[in-house]
């Protein structure tokens, strides 16, 4: 009998060792990435405190309308500018990338391209 491979189960422990290495503060938090089917969400994080400082998904209200028309990919990298944009506005400008365990490919990719050219140091 053929067992199917879990691949989230994998993220996960892929997860895990790299939060072993990657902390967030508040002078330089933790710019984190989760991906489900349709959407993804960002926050960013001070490990320290344990408090999320800035959070952006492709289900908020002003991100919803603009992302419509847009593919998978380029409203990732609508999300990625947006918390971006939000992170500046309260201060930070320079982030710990955590790619939540994911391939640095595609949406993953395009968040952290979208942060960067929003003026995010990564």
């Amino acid at each position: 009998m053929i067992k199917k491979i879990d691949k989230n189960s994998i993220r996960q422990k892929r997860h895990t060792r790299v939060r072993g290495k990657v902390s967030g503060t508040a002078e330089r938090p933790r710019f984190n990435v989760y991906r489900s089917t349709n959407n993804i969400y960002v926050q960013l994080i001070d490990d320290v405190a344990g408090n999320t400082l800035v959070a952006c998904s492709t289900l908020d209200k002003d991100v919803v309308a603009k992302i419509k028309d847009m593919t998978k990919v380029e409203a990732a990298k609508f999300v990625g500018e947006t918390a971006a944009k939000k992170a500046l506005d309260k201060g930070i400008t320079e982030v710990v990338f955590d790619r939540g365990g994911y391939l640095y490919t595609g949406r993953v990719q395009s968040v952290a391209d979208g942060a960067r050219e929003a003026g995010l140091k990564l």
